[in-house]
This record gives C-alpha cells, sequence and structure tokens, in this order.
C-alpha cells in the first residue's frame, strides 16, 4: 500500500511532466520574445536619437492643434490618435496614429515641436510592436479579444503549478543545506547531469518566474485583474475601475466639430503647475469628448509613476484626477504591475536578471525532455538478442 506522500508527489511528477511537456514550446516563446523586450526603451532610444532631439529656439512651441494640423500636408498621415510632449526644450514631440480601416496602425513620427518639421520615423517600432503581440498573444487573430490572450494565461497558470510542484518534488531531506539547494552537481554526465541543471537552475530562477507568472496573469484574466483590484485597492476605487469605461459622461452631446488637444493641454499645465518631465494626450477611441492624459512628474524612474488624468476636450473641465502619490501602497502596485512584470521595479539590475533568468527557459525545456525520454527508455522492456527464439515462436 503506498503512503499519501508518495500518492501526492507521483501526482505532482505527472502534473509538472505533462505540464511541461504540452507547453515546452509556449514557455520558450513567451520567454524568448520577453528577453528581447527587456531593454526595448533603452534600444529604441537609442536607435532614434538622431530625430528625438531637437535644437532649442527662442520661438515658443507651437500648440499641439497646430502641430496636428501642419502633418495634414504629409503624405499618408493617419488619424491622429495620440501626441506625447515634453518639457524639455530639445525634446521632439511624438505623434502616434489610430487604426486604419484594416486595422493596420501607421507608423508613428517625431516633429520639431517649433515648426512642425517632420523628423522621421523611429527605427525598431514596428518590430518591438510585433514581438508584444507574439509575446502577449501568439500573434492570433483578435489581439486581446482573440484566443492568444488565453492560451498565454493558461500557459501562466500552469507555470505556477511547475514551480510549485517543482519545489515539492525536489525537497532535499538536508532542506537547511545551501549547497544542496543552489549548487548543481557539473561533475555528472547524461540524466544526472540534465536533472541536476533543471533542478538547481530552476530554483535559482523559481522566485523571478513566479512574479512573472503571476503579473502575467493580470494580462489574460479578467477576474485574475478584478480580484487583484478588490484585494489591493480602497473600496471606492476598486469599484470605480471595475465600472465599464465610458468615453464621456452621460447627457453630453456630441460635440459640432473633431475633438482637439489644445483646451485638454491648457487645463493640464494648470493642473500640473508644479511641473512634468511629459505627458502623452490620448484622443476618445469613439465619439465622445473626454480625453485620457497621463503625465510623468520630472522625479519620476518608471513607466508606472505617472498622473492619470480624464479632461473634457471641449470644455477643459477635469473629469477626474488620479495622482500617483496620492494612491495607497497597494494602488501603487497594480500601477506598477508592467514594472514589476519586467523586473524595472529594481532598477537596469533587475531588468537584467528577469532577462537572464527568461533567457533560461530553453534550458528547462530541452531538459525535461531529455529526462522524459530517458525515463521512457529505462521503463522499455529489454529486447531479446536477434536470433534468439522467444516463447510462442
Amino acid at each position: 500500500m503506498h503512503r499519501p506522500g508518495h500518492t501526492i508527489k507521483a501526482a505532482l511528477f505527472q502534473a509538472h511532466s505533462i505540464a511541461g511537456l504540452v507547453l515546452a514550446l509556449v514557455f520558450s516563446l513567451i520567454a524568448l520574445t520577453g528577453v528581447i523586450m527587456s531593454f526595448e526603451d533603452e534600444i529604441v532610444d537609442h536607435l532614434n536619437a538622431s530625430i528625438m532631439q531637437v535644437v532649442p529656439r527662442t520661438t515658443p512651441a507651437l500648440l499641439p492643434d497646430e502641430l496636428v494640423a501642419r502633418l495634414k500636408v504629409v503624405p499618408d498621415a493617419g488619424k491622429v490618435a495620440a501626441i506625447t510632449l515634453s518639457s524639455d526644450p530639445s525634446a521632439a514631440v511624438h505623434v502616434r496614429f489610430a487604426r486604419d480601416e484594416q486595422g493596420a496602425r501607421p507608423s508613428s513620427l517625431f516633429l520639431d515641436p517649433y515648426d512642425g518639421h517632420v523628423l522621421g520615423v523611429p527605427r525598431g517600432e514596428d518590430f518591438f510592436a510585433t514581438v508584444r503581440m507574439l509575446h502577449r498573444w501568439l500573434l492570433i487573430p483578435g489581439d486581446a479579444k482573440g484566443w492568444g490572450r488565453q492560451i498565454t494565461g493558461v500557459a501562466a497558470l500552469s507555470l505556477i503549478v511547475m514551480l510549485i510542484s517543482g519545489l515539492v518534488l525536489r525537497w532535499p531531506r538536508r532542506a537547511s543545506s545551501v549547497k544542496m539547494w543552489l549548487r548543481p552537481n557539473l561533475g555528472l554526465s547524461g540524466r544526472g547531469l540534465h536533472r541536476s541543471l533543471h533542478a538547481v537552475i530552476g530554483t535559482w530562477v523559481l522566485p523571478i518566474y513566479l512574479v512573472m507568472a503571476l503579473t502575467g496573469l493580470w494580462y489574460s484574466f479578467d477576474w485574475y485583474k478584478d480580484g487583484v483590484v478588490w484585494l489591493l485597492s480602497r473600496p471606492h476605487e476598486a469599484a470605480a475601475k471595475m465600472q465599464p469605461k465610458h468615453s464621456r459622461p452621460p447627457g453630453h452631446r456630441e460635440p459640432a466639430q473633431p475633438v482637439g488637444f489644445d483646451r485638454a493641454w491648457s487645463t493640464l499645465r494648470h493642473e500640473e503647475s508644479g511641473g512634468f518631465a511629459r505627458a502623452q494626450l490620448t484622443l476618445p477611441a469613439g465619439p465622445g469628448t473626454v480625453m485620457r492624459i497621463r503625465s510623468w512628474p520630472k522625479d519620476s524612474a518608471l513607466e508606472s509613476m505617472r498622473d492619470e488624468f480624464r479632461i473634457d476636450a471641449v470644455t477643459g473641465q477635469v473629469v477626474s484626477a488620479e495622482r500617483y502619490a496620492d494612491k495607497t501602497l497597494g494602488e501603487k502596485t497594480i500601477a506598477s504591475v508592467l514594472d514589476i512584470h519586467r523586473g524595472a521595479v529594481l532598477g537596469w539590475p533587475g531588468k537584467l536578471a528577469f532577462m537572464i533568468a527568461a533567457a533560461l527557459m530553453p534550458l528547462f525545456a530541452i531538459t525535461g525532455v531529455l529526462l522524459y525520454l530517458s525515463r521512457r527508455k529505462l521503463r522499455r522492456p529489454a529486447q531479446p538478442p536477434l536470433g534468439r527464439l522467444v516463447p510462442g515462436e
């Protein structure tokens, strides 16, 4: 009769093996695309340094609507969706476009803030956009509304199961021995070496993989996101975040003319009287008039350390304002999900550690498959030598 502990370990071993074999390719694909994106910001900034800066002038910079108006003479320029402006007089203006009728998004542009002259199309942007879609949705049609989102979510859940089961399965008898936990036995060969690398290096990266999986679920399942918001936000904030988003306040009539940026831009500068490093103004996707604005303070060290506003582009009225400094620790954690997911909360050493951990994922896929094949070989019954009769022949 088997002991309960043995039965539980056998079940965990089966779950660990099946999940690993079925999703090995998906794990490796998601991990390697994450490696590519680890230092995306730094790479893109380096590639486009020549078009992201201008010579400061004494003349005042153009207002956002005037910049957009001057784009009309640019061939094949699409409909402007968002514009990013900076308080740095030497920084170029970044313009993003909405998707066209075929669902394609034209490449963004950098503009001279003083005369609206097009400085160029950023290099690397389309490449990283494709890598991001592969990382999040596996390039499956439908993007966030397709099956790719659910598949990557299932992969994240499976990774959590594998991490927990792997930890239980390799728990040594001398659990207090650091050497047993963290030192691979490189003197072994074959199956023994594969097992040592799989188990020990897996222990090294387990905390990072767990963080990646838990934060990755945020982008796959709404029920998970709602649960995290409910757990970490103040009750009224959680209720507001889980409400369906409205593009404009109820009762507002449609604007008689296209929505512009200037009124909201003026309101933002009044609201952020203390100054800001840069601000991104995004037009409403639908027929509403409420514009989303993100503003990064000058001392902002992370992408998540930003203030968010909803401003009516016609009246200039502030509909809502969320300041990062006013958030609770839990709400700051929610705002920082992406920075936590890629290790940016720990600075460049954290991003490097997360990148290396992700790059090691194929090692577990390869050693896991090799261990599976070696187990099958050991279980295979011995074949009789050629020429020897066996019973029944």
